[in-house]
């Protein structure tokens, strides 16, 4: 990859990548929580739905965080094959200038003295995925996830008898157990096999896609529709205080297994589901692909 590209690039679009992240949701998740609310007819939770989509506009309008907990911050990148500039120090650098710029919240801190940088980075913060691929620019998705949401995310080594209502089963319970603590409506990524830390991963990238694109695979298309419909019957609502829409949206991705395993994760997502990519181009050019604009 001949690139123009600095380290300096790198970081500038970091910066702007995490506050477009922050500020805006992506138009899917936007269209759905306006769709609940306008939808939503008992007077408790619309006046929830009312106060998001109010914090949605102000966001917007002042150019502020959507939410105080401005979550830690996963990276997935994809990069050429003969990619020359240093990336991962382009993105770290991008989150400590973030942090005081847009700004975030300082979240990350040593598990065990619970010590805070103060800068959002430390031993493997900014966790970043890594793929390459055959094309000449640099992808980069960012997911600032919460803590709220991401504490109530669950994983089990099913037995392979449990088959398909095993895995319903332990959908609707984790989300009924989570009850109102991960802000609902929810986002919920699903994985389905592979291994334990695989299944998580999976349920962790299933929230990168856009909620209203349903799986190519017919069969796991059909359990995210047939999952959808049941837990937005459970009745949580907005904010646990009942209502039509306990979640936004599902998302399942999968892996093969081991024969003598059923490997399921769930990762759950608050309603304000902040995800955002950017394309940078050898000319140094960006695309920023969730926020057009």
């Amino acid at each position: 990859m001949d690139s123009m590209l600095s380290e300096a690039d790198i970081q500038n679009v970091t910066v702007e990548l995490l506050r477009k992240a922050v500020v805006k949701l992506p138009r899917d998740v936007e269209d759905a929580l306006r769709k609940a609310y306008a939808s939503e007819t008992d007077e408790v939770p619309k006046m929830q739905l009312k106060a998001i989509v109010d914090n949605i506009d102000l966001a917007i309008k002042g150019n502020t965080p959507m939410c105080q907990d401005t979550g830690v911050t996963i990276f997935y990148v994809t990069l050429p094959r003969e990619c020359k500039v240093n990336v991962e120090k382009g993105i770290v650098e991008g989150v400590r200038r973030a942090t005081k710029e847009v700004p975030l919240r300082p979240n990350a801190v040593h598990p065990l003295t619970r010590k805070n940088p103060g800068d959002n980075v430390g031993e493997r913060m900014p966790f970043i995925n890594w793929k390459l691929h055959d094309q000449d620019y640099i992808e980069i998705t960012v997911m600032t996830k919460g803590a709220g949401s991401e504490n109530m995310s669950a994983m089990a080594m099913l037995t392979p008898s449990a088959g398909v209502k095993g895995i319903k089963e332990f959908a609707l319970n984790t989300v009924l157990k989570a009850g109102s603590n991960p802000c609902p409506p929810t986002i919920i990524g699903l994985g389905i096999g592979g291994s334990s830390d695989i299944a998580m991963k999976l349920a962790k990238e299933a929230l990168l896609r856009p909620i209203d694109v349903r799986h190519k695979d017919p069969e796991i298309a059909k359990l995210e529709t047939e999952l959808y419909e049941a837990i937005n019957m459970l009745g949580i609502g907005p904010m646990g205080l009942g209502g039509k829409t306990t979640m936004l949206g599902l998302n399942i991705e999968y892996a093969y297994c081991h024969t003598a395993s059923l490997p399921v994760a769930v990762n759950v997502q608050c309603w304000a589901g902040r995800r955002a990519t950017v394309r940078i181009f050898p000319d140094g050019k960006t695309k920023f692909m969730t926020h057009e604009g």
